[in-house]
């Protein structure tokens, strides 16, 4: 079996199909910054590390380019096989992806950098890639500028119990890199917008460390979000609720030099 996160493992094998209809797509930006700042196109290999269900495999398949989605937990790796069957979707992690010695144009990283972030990571994604070939990271992060969204994060922060996440940083540790230019960010803004039971109740319930928990403090976390309807104006109107994020991406590129 894949070694995963013990809280990736448990919470996402029980979460795969509320992570595919609760978790936000990316801004329209996502397109021109593939397109036009990195040069993904149809003639280009790309790999989606620690691909999930599949959210930003479909924006990399929008390109043209050949899409190989890479994930280690079978039943997000089931799940993006239902809803892409026309992609090339195999198991593999961050220390073991099934591809040959610099044979991708491009590798990205959404939503999951943060699980496996080291520099045995980065020496096997350099592997992999071809000498100028693109590494990808890219994270949806919740605007706590908004006080419900705020309110959220303190549901949520008895449970984090040192989960690796976006927010903690440690992912920025590892660069700069060896063998790869100085990293590169942008931020985009971004809202997930349609009913609050998929934008925010299957949103939160699909966080991994919510969804390894027992039971019975699944549903306690699942109360205090209902409850929120009735103290944020935001949230008055269920059927349309606009969950706002920051969308970041970033990216370095592999040296000339051939490994």
């Amino acid at each position: 079996m894949i070694e995963v996160h013990r809280a990736a493992q448990s919470g996402y094998s029980k979460a795969s199909s509320t992570y595919a209809s609760g978790r936000p797509g990316y801004p329209n930006e996502i397109d021109g910054w593939l397109r036009d700042t990195l040069g993904i196109c149809s003639n280009k290999l790309v790999v989606d590390l620690g691909a999930g269900t599949g959210k930003f495999t479909a924006r990399l398949v929008q390109t043209g380019a050949e899409v190989i989605a890479v994930e280690p937990v079978q039943p997000m790796l089931d799940e993006l096989r239902r809803s892409y069957p026309s992609v090339s979707a195999v198991e593999g992690n961050a220390t073991r992806i099934p591809l040959g010695d610099e044979s991708a144009d491009a590798l990205f990283c959404a939503q999951a950098f943060h699980w496996f972030a080291s520099t045995e990571t980065l020496d096997e994604i350099k592997r992999v890639l071809k000498p100028e070939g693109i590494f990808g990271l890219i994270w949806n992060i919740r605007d706590e500028t908004s006080d419900w969204v705020a309110a959220l994060s303190r549901i949520m922060m008895p449970y984090e119990e040192g989960t690796p996440r976006f927010h903690d940083g440690i992912w920025r540790s590892v660069f700069p890199a060896d063998g790869f230019s100085e990293l590169q960010e942008l931020k985009f803004e971004y809202a997930h917008r349609g009913h609050f039971d998929a934008v925010v109740v299957d949103r939160i319930m699909s966080v991994s460390f919510i969804a390894s928990q027992s039971l019975s403090k699944r549903k306690e976390v699942e109360r205090q979000i209902r409850q929120m309807v009735n103290s944020y104006p935001d949230l008055s109107d269920e059927t349309d609720v606009r969950f706002p994020y920051q969308t970041l991406v970033a990216w370095t590129e592999k040296s000339q030099t051939r490994i």
